[in-house]
């Protein structure tokens, strides 16, 4: 049975490293532990949220209620054929652990997804992507916790309603599941993806000859180094907002004035990278008390020291009024906000 603590700090719990409390608090080691917590008098009289790295949320308040830390270990291959592997992960391990796991092991599909933190739980509901390739791509299975009648629940790809940045468990579905496994079918014969971003680029001023799944893993780290902050030096939970996915035709008006502008075809549509919107807002680098925006990458709302949850989010809420009075694009929070 997991142990229940009280009025817990959450600041080492959260990428943002916001000074907020839950009134309880437990961690989850296996499934059993979720079982048993659900006949918990704590759990079944308070409202609950379930947590992984903390890498995706904003808590602009004190919980008041159950803090659920997922920590489900273990890595294990359930299945081979010829070409491709089945990786079953636990929900509570770090995905750029398990990246770099696949890779000393030459299993290929989710190199591009280095280094985005966060917990293994979190991929699926969030369909994580990054240059070129999203989760969905090698998603296989994952099996859940229906957290209102404590039934196992195994959801295959096509059950999971992914969308960009989006799954049944970001909508249809929220706060219904705790996911215990994932399972990845990744590749023995490695399909190269180095068309999307700076990889190519960054693979010529590496000097790599020899491409490998190793190779393209360093230099998407590269990439996100030099554009991204450490949430241990500077509290941040990474792309603050979704890249907005607008019809052609503004776009092309938007083009029409701003000739630089980055872009990327999109199912009869156009994604527009939200970073270079709010850089042309004025917004990258600024510093607004004890926010601001990351000086390398406009798309990164960090912490300073001693900000709030309100005041991120109420310069979040600043910086979509901005870009939309100048674009008319509305941006969407990637970070789901508490």
């Amino acid at each position: 049975m997991a142990l229940i603590e009280e009025n817990k700090s959450l600041k080492t719990y959260n990428t943002f490293n916001i000074d907020a409390s839950a009134t309880y608090f437990a961690e989850v080691k296996q499934a059993d532990d979720v079982i048993a917590l659900l006949h918990h008098p704590v759990y079944q009289k308070h409202q609950t949220l379930i947590i992984g790295g903390g890498s995706n949320i904003l808590l602009t308040q004190n919980f008041d209620g159950l803090v659920i830390h997922n920590q489900i270990k273990g890595i294990e291959v359930i299945h081979e054929s010829i070409e491709n592997v089945w990786v079953e992960f636990g929900a509570g391990e770090i995905w750029h652990n398990c990246v770099l796991h696949c890779i000393k092991n030459n299993w290929a599909g989710i190199e591009n997804l280095s280094l985005i933190p966060g917990y293994v739980g979190a991929a699926p509901m969030q369909n994580i992507g990054a240059y070129g390739v999203e989760l969905k791509d090698v998603f296989e299975a994952l099996h859940a916790i229906n957290v209102q009648t404590g039934e196992t629940v195994l959801f295959k790809n096509k059950d999971c309603h992914f969308g960009y940045r989006e799954s049944i468990f970001k909508n249809t579905l929220k706060n219904q599941f705790l996911i215990t496994k994932v399972v990845l079918r990744l590749n023995k014969s490695p399909q190269f993806n180095i068309s999307y971003g700076a990889i190519e680029k960054t693979l010529e001023t590496q000097g790599v000859k020899a491409l490998t799944i190793k190779a393209i893993s360093d230099a998407v780290i590269q990439i996100r180094q030099s554009k991204l902050p450490n949430p241990k030096m500077v509290g941040n939970a990474g792309s603050f907002f979704k890249n907005p996915v607008v019809d052609s035709l503004l776009a092309a008006s938007i083009k029409r004035d701003y000739p630089n502008m980055p872009f990327y075809p999109n199912n009869h549509k156009t994604k527009i990278p939200a970073g270079w919107l709010i850089d042309q807002c004025g917004w990258k680098g600024k510093v607004v008390g004890e926010t601001g925006t990351y000086k390398n990458q406009a798309l990164v709302l960090v912490n300073h020291g001693k900000a709030t949850g309100r005041e991120i989010f109420a310069l979040s809420e600043k910086i979509q009024q901005s870009v939309k009075e100048r674009f008319g694009i509305s941006l969407q929070r990637e970070v789901n906000v508490v």
